[in-house]
């Protein structure tokens, strides 16, 4: 259907990252189609969009496909989620647009599954066993001890343990966790992984595949230790600092792992440690960075992360090129349970030479739950320096001048 101007992304309604989608829509010259499950939402894009139940695979693929066939068409399919990209992998197969084969992109949704495919392809993983929540412990790889459910993202309910009494606190807390999200695979629900412990230093690694051969647009550092229990991510930094060699290293380490999975076409985000023994992959997906955390990126002429994914996903790739400088970005952790009031010295913060913008994603009222239950940020601090250094410096003093104001949350009692 080449006539066609209108690309579909496929997003979880109050994403992150619709808004940067639509806006890179609007920049490429094509009509940006939203397909979500807001048919009741207040906001216009999603109100106005497809409505598909995510929750059903085949009726949002049907309903997708349907759509096409009324609506003439479109130039590409775009996933922007964990949860999405399967399905935006189906529908692009089916209208004969470039696409991951759906299985490949299935690997990165269960970590255990993915962490077997890994494995028998070489690729330097953590030691690993799943366990069935309530069965006798397996033979455990040896503490310290990762529990990671297999189906969650965003460090969700992933908790280091350093002793057999603290693993079993811990993987009653897992389950419940699992439980309250009631993910649609019940293999999810049933299983964790046990894994070991990585030391090092992390980076997450963008990317971009095309007909199979991985191209990296960039290594974010990782400035602050994640050493556990929990695993809240705050500063990203870039260019990395590692040294051309470690660079080289994690590119093939990353292209390994794709080739592992099957994936030839879109984005890839790598999450990986490195240390003494080498670059050891912790986590892959067929998607680009969380967050609003791509709107670090700019390649060229201005082009932004979401240009280059929707460019690729219509059969025309553009060629990237990383901009100078340092940029950088603070997910602002959310410090203790309990209502969100206000953040106090955001004027002084964005006074902070190299201090681009800083976005509070939470309004007051909302309660807030940190990990390893919960899976959101309070907001995100951008910071763009000569350097990384520089960059990381303006967020570090930024971050001081913020004081988050919680008060105490009071549940009422049930009878």
């Amino acid at each position: 259907m080449p006539g066609t101007d209108r690309v579909l992304v496929i997003a979880p309604h109050g994403s992150y990252r619709t808004g940067a989608f639509l806006a890179a829509a609007r920049r490429l010259g094509v009509e940006a189609l939203i397909a979500s499950e807001g048919r009741h939402s207040i906001v216009s894009d999603y109100a106005r969009g497809l409505h598909v139940p995510l929750a059903e695979p085949e009726a949002a693929l049907a309903a997708i496909l349907e759509e096409a066939e009324r609506g003439g068409g479109f130039r590409g399919i775009v996933g922007t989620d964990d949860m999405t990209v399967a399905l935006a992998a189906r529908a692009a197969k089916r209208l004969g647009l470039p696409h991951n084969p759906p299985a490949a992109v299935q690997f990165s949704q269960r970590k255990d599954r993915a962490r077997e495919r890994l494995r028998a392809a070489g690729v330097p993983v953590p030691r690993f066993v799943r366990h069935t929540f309530g069965s006798p412990l397996p033979e455990l790889p040896g503490f310290p001890l990762v529990v990671k459910p297999v189906g969650l993202s965003g460090s969700r309910g992933v908790i280091r343990v350093d002793d057999r009494p603290a693993l079993e606190k811990a993987l009653a807390r897992v389950e419940a966790i699992v439980r309250r999200t009631g993910h649609p695979d019940p293999a999810v629900a049933r299983h964790c992984l046990l894994e070991s412990f990585v030391p090092g230093a992390e980076v997450a690694v963008e990317g971009m595949l095309h007909r199979g051969r991985l191209q990296v647009l960039t290594v974010f550092d990782k400035p602050d230790p994640l050493d556990g229990p929990y695993f809240e991510e705050t500063y990203y930094t870039t260019p990395s600092r590692h040294s051309p060699a470690v660079l080289e290293a994690l590119a093939e380490t990353v292209q390994q792992a794709c080739r592992a999975y099957g994936l030839v076409e879109g984005p890839v985000h790598a999450e990986c440690r490195i240390n003494a023994a080498g670059v050891w992959l912790i986590e892959m997906a067929a998607r680009t960075i969380g967050g609003l955390c791509g709107r670090l990126l700019r390649f060229g002429t201005g082009l932004s992360l979401e240009e280059l994914v929707l460019a690729q996903a219509m059969g025309r790739p553009l060629a990237p090129r990383r901009e100078a400088g340092g940029a950088g970005v603070l997910m602002l952790p959310i410090p203790r349970a309990g209502v969100f009031r206000r953040v106090e010295g955001l004027l002084a913060a964005r006074r902070v030479p190299g201090i681009e913008s800083i976005d509070i994603q939470i309004r007051e009222g909302h309660e807030l739950v940190p990990l390893p239950e919960g899976n959101s940020y309070l907001g995100f601090v951008f910071a763009r320096a000569e350097d990384a250094a520089a960059a990381e410096a303006a967020l570090r003093a930024a971050h001081a001048c913020l004081n988050i104001v919680v008060a105490p949350l009071w549940k009422a009692a049930v009878a």
